[in-house]
């Protein structure tokens, strides 16, 4: 490595690690969203799968809580320091596929200050640990192109293990290496060699908890996600938030040279052969996929995380290598020079906004109700109200809720959901003790009681409201209901659906 590349490799990582910096900054600040809440609680209970998803995030919570504590600090920590394996993966897989180290640091700053990199790392949820695996990925394939070495296939064995410990939609990648190995004449002769195959048995290894969880859960997990696949109900106006919500994930300069980045790759303007199929391969199959899935539900803007290492190798490529029309480079040159910034900007706007509201003039916005602004101060009211009525256990009617009662309201207070029991199956139950005696029952007021809930007790009291606030919004108001004197089991434990 010459001096040039040596600045170059240093000024890279000195950018991430300020990336990562400002990451942990904004996670001390930002209150938990449900979904984070939601995690934690599983982190407290490790188990090999959970209804919704594989265990990866629970395992990333836990660790990091080891180190800082039960704090929204502590619970990001893990999930932002992974950026940092991240990005040497993604600098290595660009570097080798498309040979120059200006291509392989514009490829990890550019993933790196995508929203869907800096708010995935930072908000914890099964996405965080998914883009990492799926970064190594990339870079073990990589590998197995560049060396020939068949060893290199239980590293790819390994880092597709990790993705579906991560999420399902790491299945994809499987149909996704195929794809690449049968469309390059010269990596068929993989499919004659046990290496492949063992490299698919260490990701099967890696994925056994998961399958024995749901073999001992009647397979809820899998039947809850693989059912999305089936068309019940035809809506295609769902495909066309797909591109806007990319657009602003991406953030929009990037998104613009990974598009361009693309259409060079399959103009085979850029790269040999085997590294433009494995880019395209990694990238269409799970859009083409998702853009399926979008002719009957929606798909949530984050479920597209896993090919962001390779939209960010292709931007890069558009930026660097490719000669363009003096037209289109001029657009090119702008992209490059303002995408970075531009995503810093986004990204503190964001985490500005979501924690004050300053920025629509303290009206309701997108990231309102999921991040859990003011609920340090509902709390405290919470645990007034329990602890004025004696209430030995405080109930909730969902699992977001239910989170952040359990994240902050004081430890060790007995927090349980009063229906959906699937999805607490890994954790200890309340005592029937605590379930015996008067219980508080949390829920926004706009949300009836349930009758059925409401039957089953003697006597049932409204005993106080509180609001949860950001600035002047109030963004809901709680009642708090005092339930005594229950006829029959506190919980409902009906199968979820599923099951039925």
């Amino acid at each position: 490595m010459n001096a040039n590349e040596a600045r170059l490799a240093r000024n890279t990582a000195l950018a991430v690690c300020a990336l990562v910096g400002l990451r942990l900054a904004a996670a001390a600040w930002t209150p938990l969203t449900f979904d984070e809440a939601y995690y934690w609680m599983w982190s407290k209970s490790l188990a090999g799968g959970y209804y919704d998803h594989p265990p990866m995030v629970a395992v990333v919570i836990r660790l990091g809580t080891m180190i800082a504590g039960d704090t929204p600090f502590g619970v990001r920590l893990v999930s932002i320091l992974l950026a940092l394996p991240m990005s040497w993966a993604i600098y290595r897989a660009a570097e080798i596929l498309f040979g120059g180290q200006r291509v392989a640091a514009s490829a990890t700053i550019l993933l790196n200050v995508t929203l869907m990199a800096a708010v995935g790392t930072l908000i914890v949820t099964p996405d965080a640990p998914l883009l990492v695996a799926s970064s190594f990925l990339l870079y073990a394939l990589a590998k197995v192109l560049e060396s020939g070495r068949g060893a290199w296939w239980l590293a790819v064995g390994a880092s597709a293990g990790l993705a579906l410990l991560s999420k399902y939609t790491a299945l994809f990648f499987g149909p996704a290496i195929l794809i690449w190995l049968a469309s390059v004449p010269k990596l068929r002769r993989w499919f004659l060699s046990p290496w492949l195959y063992l490299g698919g048995l260490v990701a099967a290894g890696l994925f056994a908890p998961v399958i024995f969880w749901n073999a001992d859960h009647h397979w809820v997990s899998f039947i809850k996600q693989m059912g999305r696949a089936r068309i019940e109900d035809f809506r295609p106006t769902y495909i066309a938030e797909l591109i806007p919500t990319q657009f602003a994930f991406a953030t929009p300069l990037i998104f613009i040279l990974g598009v361009m980045g693309l259409y060079a790759l399959y103009r085979r303007r850029a790269g040999a052969m085997a590294a433009r199929v494995l880019i395209n391969s990694m990238f269409w199959t799970i859009v083409v996929y998702f853009t399926w899935h979008a002719l009957h539900a929606r798909v949530e803007a984050n479920w597209f995380a896993p090919v962001y290492p390779a939209f960010a190798v292709a931007a890069a490529v558009a930026a660097i290598q490719v000669q363009w029309a003096p037209r289109e480079q001029r657009t090119i040159d702008f992209c490059r020079r303002w995408a970075a910034p531009t995503g810093v900007v986004l990204f503190g706007l964001l985490i500005v906004q979501a924690n004050t509201g300053m920025l629509s003039a303290y009206r309701r916005d997108a990231t309102v109700r999921s991040v859990g602004v003011g609920w340090q101060e509902l709390a405290g009211e919470i645990e007034a109200a329990r602890m004025r009525t004696g209430a030995s256990c405080v109930l909730a009617p969902d699992y977001g809720t239910t989170g952040w009662l359990a994240f902050y309201l004081p430890k060790g207070t007995c927090v349980a959901q009063q229906g959906q029991r699937i999805r607490w199956v890994n954790m200890p139950e309340p005592s029937p003790a605590q379930l015996s005696g008067k219980l508080l029952y949390v829920h926004e007021v706009e949300q009836e009681m349930p009758a059925a809930l409401r039957d089953n007790f003697a006597h049932v009291e409204t005993v106080g409201e509180a609001r949860r606030m950001r600035g002047p919004l109030v963004i809901e108001t709680y009642a708090f209901d005092l339930l005594e004197g229950a006829k029959g089991d506190v919980l409902d434990r009906s199968p979820p659906p599923e099951l039925q």
